[in-house]
């Protein structure tokens, strides 16, 4: 299938990803993103991957005269929305921030389109939206009820859309709610890079492991799981990129319904501990990751994983990479790359 797709926040970790599987399946990717969290070495890496060139607009996507400038530049036949603040912790004390960016920026694109008559979306969402579930694994019909902002802002977006479709049946979304992206491309030259200290699990054991950082900081071990940590779905950033590939094309080839709004899990559909992640990263790394057990972190849950069986009947679409492949190939880049795109900036 071809056709010209719009990514939004398409230089970031997940985004760059999903960049490159979007044109090795023959669609024409245009990035926009303002390059808050990303660096400009990451295009370049990606464009190279791809064997083409990608464009990437600089701007927010708050910024209606730009988008406007955008869509005019290029005949966009789909959006995917991946643009906006991430951390849970950061939500938590600062959620002005998060309503803004996050809220407003999806306000923003999706006005935009309108405009512009695009109007098929694959929303980036979150398992954050289930808030605190009541058992696992977790289906799409769970009860939602988010435990922190940054979830929040997820949810109202998923609900923003599902107002919008149901405003207007010419409109198709579907809102991907991810579990918890780890991993890199097979090649090293993309990978996660986050700004400052990492808020996630697996780009700080691998800052522990290549030496960065002293030590991993293991948050609670006294929740009711097997070992006491926290238990998360962790899901290859690849496998997370080609089913937005797969919701791209379902919403293209009509195979979803008009007048749709979808949220889809994305997981493997098994929970591992922080400390069956460590273990893995020891086998990966052949290197000891010291860790010391903190206080719990505000709005933690103690377990989240998916049944991703409505991705598979619905995309085609199943998790491929098992834990060990997901340390495997985060190390690979990480220690090809121990500090992120800056040596190539």
């Amino acid at each position: 299938m071809t056709g010209t797709i719009l990514v939004a926040g398409g230089n970031g970790y997940i985004g760059s990803h999903v960049v490159v599987e979007l044109a090795a399946a023959g669609f024409r990717p245009v990035i926009v993103d303002n390059l808050a969290n990303s660096k400009p070495e990451a295009a370049r890496r990606v464009a190279a991957i791809a064997g083409a060139k990608v464009p990437l607009l600089v701007g927010d996507v708050r910024d209606g005269a730009f988008l406007d400038a955008v869509f005019e530049a290029h005949d966009i036949d789909l959006v995917i929305h991946l643009a906006g603040l991430k951390a849970v912790g950061e939500s938590v004390a600062e959620p002005l921030r998060y309503y803004d960016v996050n809220v407003g920026g999806a306000v923003g694109l999706l006005a935009a389109m309108r405009r512009h008559r695009v109007r098929r979306m694959v929303f980036s969402s979150s398992a954050t939206v289930y808030g605190d579930p009541v058992s696992v694994p977790i289906t799409e019909d769970f009860a939602t009820g988010a435990t922190n902002p940054y979830g929040r802002t997820k949810l109202m977006i998923e609900e923003i859309l599902a107002d919008l479709v149901a405003s207007d049946p010419a409109w198709r979304a579907v809102s991907l709610r991810y579990f918890n992206p780890v991993g890199a491309h097979e090649s090293a030259q993309i990978g996660e890079d986050p700004n400052g200290i990492p808020n996630n699990l697996f780009p700080f054991i691998a800052q522990v492991a290549v030496g960065r950082r002293e030590k991993l900081s293991v948050f609670g071990g006294d929740y009711g799981t097997p070992d006491g940590t926290g238990v998360r779905d962790y899901i290859h950033v690849v496998d997370l990129a080609r089913a937005h590939v797969k919701a791209a094309e379902a919403l293209l080839s009509g195979a979803l319904a008009t007048g749709a709004h979808l949220p889809i899990n994305l997981g493997t559909g098994r929970g591992f501990s922080v400390l069956d992640v460590v273990h893995a990263w020891r086998r990966a790394t052949n290197r000891p990751i010291p860790y010391e057990v903190v206080e719990r972190r505000p709005g933690d849950i103690a377990a989240c994983y998916a049944d991703p069986r409505l991705a598979a009947s619905l995309l085609d679409w199943r998790a491929g990479f098992d834990l060990d492949a997901m340390c495997r190939d985060h190390w690979r880049w990480q220690s090809r790359n121990p500090n992120g795109y800056e040596e190539a900036a």
